[in-house]
C-alpha cells in the first residue's frame, strides 16, 4: 500500500519543515530521501511523480525530525564528501568541514610530490586529512593518530573503502603513540573551541572531545606546538587549523618554539583559519 504523497510532495513538505533549522533545507530534504530510497539525488527529479511507500514515508519523517533537532546531515546519511572523497562518518567523529580542505591544500604544497616523506595527522577523526593527503601523494608515509578507538574504526573503514593502504593508524593522545618518531610534516585540526563558547549549542550532536579544548580554546593548539619540535626533522613543517580569532595566538606560540616562515591562510569567507610554520632549530 502506498501513500498519496509523491516524491516531489514529500521533498517539498520536508524542506518546508527544515526551513527554520537548516541553511539548505531543500538540499537536506533531497539528500535524506535519496539515501532512504537508495537512489542518487538526481533520480528524485526523474521519479518525482512516483508515490512514497507508507513505510518509507514514516522513516523519512523520523529522519527529518532528527535533522530539525540539530543532527548533522552527514550523520543521518552516514557519509560526507571531503576533498572529492566520499567518507563514512558517524557521531564518533566530527563532520569534515570545507575549511579543513585549506589545510590539505597548503600541506600538499609544502613537500615534494614524488619523494618519500613522513607525515603525521594528529586528531585524525574520520581520517579526512590523512586520507586526502594519501590519495594525492602515494609516496608519502602517513600516520593518523586519535585518542578515540571509535574514531579510528571509522578512519580504518574509510581507508579500506578508498583502497588506501599507506596510512598507519595509532591510538593515543597527540604524540604519545609516536614517542621516538620524527616527521617532515605534522598537521592537525585539534579542538579549539572554549568550553563556554555559545557556538557549542549548535554543535551538540558532535563529539565534545573533538570540539572543546578547555577554558580558553587554545589549550590543544598550545600543547601540540610545544611538543612538535621534538617530532620534526630539520626544516619540518607544522600546519594547524584554528578558530577565526586565534591566528595571532597561534603565530606567537609558534615563534616561541622556534618556528619560522609563519603564514596564515583564510577560508573562502576571508576568515583566518590555517597557520603554518617551519622548524629549523634542533
Amino acid at each position: 500500500m502506498t501513500s498519496v504523497a509523491t516524491i516531489a510532495e514529500a521533498v517539498k513538505n520536508a524542506a518546508h519543515t527544515l526551513e527554520p533549522h537548516s541553511e539548505s533545507p531543500r538540499l537536506d530534504a533531497e539528500l535524506l530521501l535519496a539515501t532512504l530510497l537508495g537512489l542518487p539525488r538526481s533520480a528524485l527529479i526523474a521519479r518525482s511523480g512516483e508515490p512514497v511507500a507508507l513505510q518509507d514515508e514514516s522513516a523519512y519523517a523520523k529522519l527529518i525530525a532528527k535533522r530539525a533537532g540539530g543532527m548533522p546531515i552527514a550523520y543521518l546519511t552516514g557519509s560526507r564528501e571531503f576533498w572529492s572523497l566520499q567518507l563514512k562518518v558517524s557521531p564518533a567523529v566530527l563532520v569534515p568541514r570545507p575549511e579543513t580542505e585549506i589545510l590539505v591544500e597548503r600541506a600538499l604544497a609544502l613537500l615534494p610530490r614524488d619523494a618519500r616523506r613522513e607525515v603525521l595527522d594528529l586528531g585524525t577523526g574520520s581520517g579526512a586529512i590523512a586520507l586526502s593527503l594519501a590519495h594525492e601523494r602515494p609516496r608519502w608515509a602517513i600516520t593518523g593518530v586519535d585518542i578515540s578507538p571509535a574514531a579510528l574504526e571509522v578512519a580504518t573503514l574509510n581507508a579500506q573503502a578508498l583502497k588506501i593502504a599507506h596510512v598507519k593508524w595509532r591510538l593515543g593522545s597527540w604524540f604519545d603513540p609516536v614517542p621516538l618518531e620524527r616527521f617532515h610534516l605534522i598537521v592537525a585540526n585539534p579542538p579549539y573551541i572554549a568550553a563556554n563558547d555559545p557556538a557549542l549549542a549548535a554543535l551538540s550532536a558532535e563529539p565534545a572531545a573533538a570540539l572543546i579544548a578547555g577554558p580558553t580554546g587554545i589549550e590543544a593548539l598550545s600543547a601540540i606546538i610545544a611538543q612538535a619540535p621534538a617530532h620534526l626533522h630539520a626544516d619540518g613543517w607544522l600546519g594547524l587549523e584554528h578558530g577565526i580569532t586565534q591566528a595571532p595566538d597561534v603565530a606567537q606560540l609558534l615563534r616561541a618554539q622556534g618556528f619560522d616562515s609563519i603564514r596564515t591562510y583564510s577560508d573562502l569567507s576571508g576568515r583566518p583559519r590555517v597557520t603554518l610554520g617551519v622548524h629549523t632549530q634542533h
